[in-house]
């Protein structure tokens, strides 16, 4: 079972896998660590987990590297606004974004480097490209990268020559005396406002450029040229194009083979932003009384090439779509005997030893570019049949479900079991067919009936469920 994925670069669905054969080389540009990351940095973080998880479990080894940028100029600027040293403040709110990945089910990656502790690896290969003429130091001591020097710049986004020159406003943070309005700092001569925070340098004491970090720790952890570059669509211009430039222009090697982009993330139908007060973090969603399972289930409930809705009042509909799922998970095992696994014991069996059964089209629709909203889909279908024929469950049945769960990275709750009296099941299988009739009123009069003796009916894919009131 092959996986596929849209490449940014190349316009259309790539497969995924390792160049050399052996491992999956994955950078994702990781948290700039200066306040509490919100639910639109978490969307591109869960969704690359679920890319990472699809590919370990259809049998692909992956190497999975995230930075941490912990010196830019949001972290200088707040840090020394609370009078903190920047290895304090840095450290705290790392810490904060760790247990928020916890919470949420996240995988952690097997490298998290800081660029505080590579500027040696970032002043080298800045020198490595003023050697070869394609960065220069301006009158001020900074060092920028000079776009002309390199003709495919724009390939990724699309940007065109004159947009470079007349929109500065993204790169408004690194205009430090260019050359031209389109090139980009390399290394920030020191200002006073940096106070401390700056290193030693062949160009004087300064701090490197922020596009400047992703190149130097990918490039040292997953070689020259690697396989799939990860981050959220607003990065592909200017920061992934930059990196591409500088890389390239360093190495004459292409810099990542593929480029995975999410869409960004709405909320109650608008962008988010702190004016309107929907910039929510996980914190500010458990006060509101739920849970990170949910917003995990939300984050990921949308496909990651379109702008994803997300409301709080959805997160209860997601909370009985995770019930649900518990309920069927206790269901399939419980039928088929199958005892779970944890997820690095079931990466070490392909799908196809395993069997999927009737949820192989719902691993399917994850192989096929991360259509979540279709997997999930298919395990609403399949539940419907489930939930009327537990007797047809299979072992297969049981580990597709297991599979499909484990690449969702979904936390399914702790399921009470309730029995369902008789006489409700039946008054629940006769509406089903009032229903199937069009008999509408005699639909809403078992209803009621079954409201009266304590449940509610809810209609579900397949058919209905009743839940204890």
């Amino acid at each position: 079972m092959k996986f596929e994925i849209y490449d940014t670069l190349s316009r259309q669905n790539q497969p995924v896998e390792a160049a050399n054969g052996k491992t999956l080389g994955f950078y994702c540009c990781g948290p700039t660590v200066y306040a509490a990351a919100h639910i639109g940095n978490f969307r591109t973080f869960v969704v690359q987990d679920v890319f990472r998880r699809v590919a370990e479990l259809s049998g692909v080894k992956v190497k999975h590297v995230r930075n941490i940028t912990n010196v830019d100029d949001k972290t200088i600027r707040v840090s020394m606004e609370q009078g903190r040293k920047l290895e304090d403040f840095t450290k705290e709110w790392t810490g904060k974004f760790h247990e928020d990945c916890a919470a949420l089910n996240l995988l952690s990656p097997m490298v998290e480097p800081g660029a505080v502790e590579h500027i040696q690896e970032q002043i080298d290969l800045i020198a490595s490209l003023v050697d070869k003429g394609v960065a220069y130091q301006a009158k001020d001591g900074s060092v920028f990268f000079r776009i002309e020097a390199f003709p495919e710049y724009g390939r990724l986004s699309g940007v065109k020559d004159r947009e470079l020159t007349t929109d500065t406003s993204a790169q408004a943070d690194d205009e430090y005396g260019r050359d031209s309005m389109a090139d980009f700092a390399l290394w920030k001569t020191a200002k006073p406002e940096d106070g401390d925070n700056v290193w030693d340098s062949p160009w004087g004491k300064g701090r490197p450029g922020w596009h400047l970090e992703c190149s130097a720790m990918s490039m040292k952890y997953l070689g020259p040229s690697f396989d799939v570059h990860s981050g959220g669509i607003d990065l592909a211009f200017p920061h992934h194009e930059n990196e591409i430039a500088q890389s390239e222009a360093c190495t004459g090697q292409t810099f990542s083979r593929l480029w995975f982009h999410v869409v960004h993330l709405m909320v109650d139908g608008k962008k988010m932003s702190k004016s309107l007060g929907n910039m929510y973090t996980l914190a500010d969603l458990e006060a509101k009384g739920f849970q990170a399972p949910e917003v995990r289930y939300g984050l990921i409930a949308g496909h990651y090439r379109k702008h994803l809705n997300f409301t709080v009042d959805a997160l209860a509909a997601h909370r009985s779509n995770l019930e649900r799922l518990a309920r069927l998970s206790d269901l399939v095992n419980e039928q088929s005997g199958h005892k779970p696994r944890k997820y690095q014991e079931l990466c070490k069996v392909s799908p196809e030893a395993d069997g999927l059964g009737r949820f192989a089209p719902a691993f399917a629709s994850l192989l096929d570019n991360l259509n979540v909203p279709k997997a999930l889909g298919e395990v609403f279908r399949v539940a419907g049949q489930i939930e009327k024929d537990p007797a047809s469950v299979s072992r297969e049945d049981a580990r597709g479900l297991e599979r499909v769960v484990q690449a969702l990275g979904l936390i399914l709750p702790e399921t009470e079991a309730v029995e369902v009296p008789e006489e409700v099941v039946a008054l629940a299988e006769e509406r089903l067919k009032a229903k199937a009739d069009k008999n509408w009123a005699a639909s809403d009069r078992l209803r009621d009936e079954i409201s009266a003796k304590g449940w509610a009916v809810k209609d579900v894919a397949g058919g209905y469920e009743l839940v204890k009131v």
